[in-house]
């Protein structure tokens, strides 16, 4: 389970120093969603990325829609701070980043005319709550378009990691937030039809998480899931021995994944649309 007090602390701070190599495993995906939400983006109004992270969304949004006003929003001040540097010059009227709750700034600063993130909507404790709370915050007619992970077998990194540290992979207990909480469709579409959205469509992408590149892939990528994905707690827990024969573990099954340069993992996400 990851909280909304981790994005605010540990969790956001690791995001926010490895923004680049996140940006990077999701940039397969990223190519998919960003052309979704243009595909329904108004050209003038206003728009919300939920979880805007470093800001990669918020940007690439912003540059397909240069008159629509875009306010990214996320509960980790150093992933905002990041977003902002990235955004430099581009920032003003037009592009915003906060740091906060998405549910309080999109009350605040509604309504919207359309709300989009990248994999930001399944950290919410109550998410039906969360989603009526964001379909109030819309205009009638506006859209909704999110990225989030399918099931845990069908994405590498995980079950990958499961596989190295010798641990079963955790059992449904009903609602959890974390990366996998949005993977069941009908769950989902059940959730958006309770807070009054109209799923549209739910598009099952297969991509490819991109873990390791350069000189020393191996190496990078090591380095990257020590800090970012299932494995990482594990690893962080691990006394030094047991921590040496885990990436020993892991670096053995990720070796079989290299292509070239770079290791790239199979995953999978749902890009969902929704309307107000």
């Amino acid at each position: 389970m990851t909280s909304g007090m981790d994005w605010r602390g540990r969790v956001g701070d690791v995001w926010a120093a490895e923004w680049r190599r996140t940006d990077r495993s999701l940039a397969d995906l990223s190519r998919h969603l960003d052309a979704a939400i243009a595909s329904v983006a108004p050209e003038t109004g206003h728009a919300l990325d939920i979880g805007s992270g470093g800001g990669a969304t918020s940007l690439a949004l912003r540059a397909a829609r240069p008159g629509l006003c875009v306010t990214g929003v996320d509960l980790s001040a150093e992933l905002v701070a990041v977003a902002r540097g990235r955004a430099g010059e581009v920032a003003g009227d037009r592009l915003h980043f906060r740091c906060g709750d998405a549910l309080t700034v999109s009350a605040d600063e509604g309504p919207f005319d359309l709300m989009c993130s990248r994999h930001g909507v399944m950290f919410f404790p109550d998410p039906v709550a969360a989603l009526t709370s964001l379909r109030g915050a819309a205009r009638d007619g506006a859209r909704l378009v999110f990225s989030c992970f399918a099931e845990r077998v069908a994405n590498g990194f995980a079950t990958l990691a499961d596989a190295a540290i010798g641990v079963a992979p955790p059992e449904e207990q009903g609602y959890l937030p974390g990366p996998f909480a949005f993977a069941d469709m009908n769950r989902v579409s059940d959730w958006l039809t309770k807070s009054r959205w109209q799923p549209d469509s739910a598009a099952r992408v297969s991509f490819d998480y991109v873990v390791g590149e350069g000189r020393d892939p191996l190496e990078d990528a090591l380095s990257f899931l020590s800090k970012i994905g299932p494995a990482a707690r594990a690893l962080a827990q691990a006394a030094p021995p047991e921590r040496e024969r885990l990436l020993n573990a892991l670096g053995t099954r990720l070796a079989e994944y290299r292509v070239g340069d770079r290791i790239t993992l199979p995953a999978t996400a749902w890009i969902w649309q929704a309307t107000a």
